[in-house]
């Protein structure tokens, strides 16, 4: 078999109150797809994305990136691999501009002149953002801000993209111009997110997570289609949406 991009086993963590966040979690997910990960506040979603790039410890279990274990002797490639956008795009954008701020992850990694020139403007391709490099992060609108956001990351050439409630207080204009960039790129994904019609239209696989255990994992379109499973785990469809419509027939 192949290495998957991500692989986790028997992942456990508690927080120095005691609170246990997660709780023997495991999960594969393969080169090139896209995950949604679903569940209710508090479901430990937030803390397992924190784990992939080692900004959190496990207490027990093992997380892999490809051939590569997160521990602390890896951290370094490990937290070039792993590209983590925050849900506020704020918390990555603090350059006078988004040139500045894309070019900062690979200038750190000892990039200069034209190779770091070339690695800025290819990020700032593959998110549609090239006319605004040169503006200031702070007037941008909540869907450019989250592109540039994206930039920064996919600058270092990572191979897993964790997504953290992406289309969280955009606009209608503001999640489109967020599907059609995360629709294009090709690494695996997996996006945090309370918006279920967002996670069907660009995940094929839905994982559900309530009290820092995974508790469903399948297709997307089958698990919004489980009203009872919705309820049990304290989501909720949009008043009208049908998320069969997605779904292939089943021959008769």
């Amino acid at each position: 078999m192949s290495v998957p991009a991500l692989e986790i086993e028997g992942l456990e963590f508690a927080y120095p109150d005691g609170r246990r966040a997660l709780v023997g979690v495991d999960l594969r997910v393969d080169a090139g797809e896209r995950v949604a990960l679903l569940g209710p506040n508090g479901a430990g979603k937030t803390t397992l994305a924190l784990h992939l790039n080692g900004i959190l410890a496990a207490g027990a279990g093992t997380v892999q990136i490809g051939d590569l274990a997160v521990d602390a002797s890896n951290l370094a490639e490990i937290r070039r691999r792993v590209g983590l956008v925050f849900q506020d795009a704020n918390d990555q954008l603090f350059m006078p501009t988004v040139r500045d701020d894309v070019a900062f992850g690979p200038a750190n990694l000892g990039l200069v002149g034209d190779a770091l020139a070339a690695r800025t403007d290819e990020a700032l391709a593959a998110v549609d953002a090239v006319d605004l490099a040169d503006r200031a992060p702070h007037h941008l609108s909540g869907g450019e801000r989250r592109r540039a956001a994206f930039a920064t990351v996919l600058a270092m050439r990572p191979d897993v993209l964790v997504l953290d409630e992406p289309t969280a207080g955009l606009d209608p204009a503001g999640r489109r111009e967020v599907v059609t960039v995360l629709d294009s790129l090709p690494i695996m994904q997996l996006v945090i997110t309370h918006d279920l019609s967002f996670a069907l239209e660009l995940c094929e696989r839905a994982v559900i997570m309530d009290e820092g255990a995974v508790v469903a994992d399948g297709p997307t379109a089958d698990i919004l289609a489980d009203k009872t499973l919705l309820a049990r785990h304290r989501l909720e469809l949009p008043y009208g949406f049908d998320p069969t419509f997605l779904r292939p027939a089943h021959p008769v």
